[in-house]
């Protein structure tokens, strides 16, 4: 989180600091001018400000929630632009303007106070407000770029608070900083970020179709750089620079940062002092105290009595009332124009025959129960689109493709019967894209088969953890290198088994990781526990007790594994997670304890793999006929990748690939994971009527 909270720290301290030194001199003006009767006029103008900023915000966020995906790509990049105009803008200005402040807004002050309330309020509100909408649009670009709103709103947030402080600090004189330096070397951190920032609008611009070249790649590092580690996600959130940037993009950032840059270093080399008949040691714009005190201001006009809180609440008031008659005018009607509902009762009112192409359902819980609705042709049972967990009295949005064919709804309360609606027709050329569903009963059959290969395995495991307890025993270290690495491999390729094992598999495989005592706890057992003794010098004896501890557990697995619940959803879960596991462990090194067998193990796991789809591949076959040649081609890939590593009966460790060859088995690894991502949806069990 606190990644994507920099940027927007920076710009609440700095927008915050700026606002806060106006609204500074505006009271010590003020109080020094024996006028402390006309501060609430100050601070309407401040709360309007801020009034004005927030709704402003809520302007953004609702207004863009309500629009196309792809619309709302376009309306975010150009904001994202308009936010890096405004900042560039105030990077410069108040580069500039930070020595002469303090005098501007005194003069802008005195003369307010000499043309009644309303100016003085007008002057304050556009103080103060300027700095507010930048702030209130800068914020609203991060969040989207950061995808959540926590780390941004956090972010500015402190920036604000800390701001705040400071401006006390300046006001009591209590503190003392050269503002000058301060807003130049802040300036030059903005420049940066704003340069990450246009980038990502301009790629927001692509992906709207406003600009092209959305797929001329000019950096594609996705295979090779880990887009979850910690300097990813550091460059990712403070710069807005990602794995994967287009010609434009770079572009962009890199014209943006080397022009911008240039001129704010050369105004810099550039600036010259003017002369002071009194030069002050600290050029900041905390107002000075008078040597004499200013002349008395003209009484002010008779005002008409009214109540004290009417104006700090209509300042409230006014600009929420129009964020929200702007948000709900903006808002479009839903594609179709149809709510439909969901309930046993209701399943389908207010469902008509609806136009050919992407569609959008706003789905209507109208029972009492929580409730999963899908979208299907009730001829076949396929399935179109899908809503699980839908609240009752809450409302989503049902995003499908319709072509020519039948469609209805299943409504499918949590507790009861499933109901479909009345079915209607839509004309045209039938359309591709509906999953037909599978039950437990499809699915018997390949958990079957797949148990029995389990149970042969588990068989085997027993024979080679014996095998490799007798080695440790006779002191046969060098074999029990060998026959450990054999026996691991085998339980390595039942990885689709592994939510089915309850406690053993922590018993026969745990890591270290989040004991207490880490390698040399006691309760560091099973393979890994073997492994870092082998391979670290530990004799036959201390070894000896894990050994005959793992080839127990092994044991008992097999006896406990055919009275283990072995839930027919997980195969198609297991088909996607195995390699999942393999690539944030196995291919990161974070598993091994020192026999840098990684990738043996990978090898493992792409052989368990390929042995849960064959189970698998008659229901995949009807569902997706492209699917398993291409994940086919993806496998054999991987596969000539680890075999170039296993050379002379020896595995490069994980750590020695090189960084090219690392690279080019991460990246057929996650190829391999996106073309099996979707087995999960395809086979997923739905109830039917």
């Amino acid at each position: 989180m606190w990644d994507d909270a920099f940027p927007s720290f920076l710009i609440g301290l700095r927008e915050g600091l700026e606002a806060g030194l106006i609204v500074s001199v505006l009271v010590a003006t003020l109080v020094r001018a024996d006028a402390k009767s006309r501060l609430p006029q100050v601070w309407t103008g401040v709360l309007a400000a801020i009034a004005l900023s927030m709704s402003f915000g809520a302007v953004l966020t609702f207004t863009a929630a309500s629009l196309s995906t792809a619309v709302q790509e376009a309306f975010g990049g150009a904001l994202s632009i308009v936010a890096v105009a405004f900042v560039t803008a105030m990077v410069f200005w108040m580069r500039r303007s930070a020595r002469s402040l303090a005098g501007e807004i005194k003069e802008k002050v005195t003369e307010a106070l000499t043309m009644g309330a309303g100016v003085l309020v007008l002057t304050s509100f556009l103080a103060v407000g300027r700095e507010g909408l930048e702030t209130a649009l800068f914020l609203w670009t991060t969040a989207r770029a950061a995808d959540e709103s926590a780390g941004p709103l956090t972010g500015a947030g402190i920036g604000l608070v800390l701001a705040a402080v400071l401006c006390w600090g300046l006001y009591r004189r209590v503190l003392s900083i050269n503002l000058t330096r301060f807003f130049t070397a802040t300036g030059a951190v903005l420049i940066v970020i704003a340069a990450g920032v246009l980038g990502y609008g301009l790629r927001d611009l692509q992906e709207g179709g406003v600009l092209p070249g959305g797929t001329a790649y000019a950096v594609d590092l996705s295979g090779s750089v880990d887009a979850g580690s910690w300097y990813s996600t550091l460059l990712q959130g403070v710069l807005n620079l990602t794995p994967t940037m287009t010609w434009l993009q770079v572009v962009g950032y890199v014209g943006y940062l080397g022009v911008v840059m240039t001129l704010f270093v050369r105004g810099l080399r550039g600036a010259v002092p003017s002369p002071s008949p009194s030069p002050s040691p600290n050029p900041a714009p905390t107002p000075p105290r008078p040597a004499k005190a200013p002349p008395p201001l003209p009484a002010p006009a008779p005002a008409h009595h009214r109540p004290a809180w009417l104006v700090p609440v209509a300042v409230v008031a006014v600009p929420a009332v129009l964020a929200g008659l702007v948000v709900v005018l903006a808002r479009p009607e839903p594609a179709g124009g149809e709510t439909v509902a969901v309930s046993a009762k209701d399943c389908g009112q207010g469902f008509t025959a609806p136009e050919p192409g992407r569609q959008t359902f706003q789905m209507r819980n109208t029972g009492d129960q929580t409730s999963e609705v899908y979208l299907i042709d009730p001829a076949t049972d396929a399935v179109y689109g899908e809503i699980e967990g839908l609240a009752p009295g809450t409302t989503r949005d049902l995003v499908a493709t319709v072509a020519g064919g039948t469609y209805a709804w299943r409504c499918v309360p949590s507790d009861g019967k499933a109901v479909t609606s009345k079915a209607v027709r839509v004309g045209g050329a039938a359309g591709a894209g509906a999953v037909v569903p599978v039950s437990e009963q499809d699915l018997a059959g390949p958990l079957r088969a797949y148990k029995a290969y389990v149970n042969r395995g588990l068989a085997t495991l027993v024979t080679e953890t014996r095998k490799l307890g007798d080695d440790i025993r006779a002191g046969h270290l060098d074999t029990a290198r060998a026959d450990w690495l054999t026996a691991h491999r085998t339980y390595a390729s039942l990885g689709a088994a592994y939510g089915t094992f309850e406690d053993f598999d922590q018993k026969i495989n745990g890591r270290p990781d989040g004991l207490p005592g880490g390698v040399h706890d006691k309760d560091f057992t099973g393979f890994q526990r073997i492994e870092y003794g082998l391979w670290h010098g530990r004799s036959a004896g201390e070894l000896k007790d894990p050994a005959q501890q793992l080839a127990a557990e092994a044991a008992g697995l097999r006896k406990a594994f055919p009275g283990q619940d072995f839930d027919a959803s997980d195969l198609p879960l297991r088909a996607h997670e195995i390699l999942e596991n393999t690539l944030q462990f196995e291919l990161t090194g974070d598993t091994d304890q020192g026999s840098g067998t990684g990738l043996a193990t990978a090898d493992a796991n792409l052989s368990g793999t390929r042995e849960l789809l064959t189970v698998l591949r008659p229901l995949l076959t009807t569902r997706a006929p492209r699917l398993l040649p291409t994940v086919d081609a993806d496998i054999a890939r991987l596969q000539t990748m680890l075999d170039a590593e296993h050379r002379d009966g020896r595995w490069t460790p994980v750590d020695r690939l090189g960084r090219t060859g690392k690279a080019r088995i991460d990246g057929a690894t996650g190829q391999l994971l996106e073309d099996l991502s979707p087995v999960p949806d395809l086979l997923e069990i739905r109830k039917s009527a």
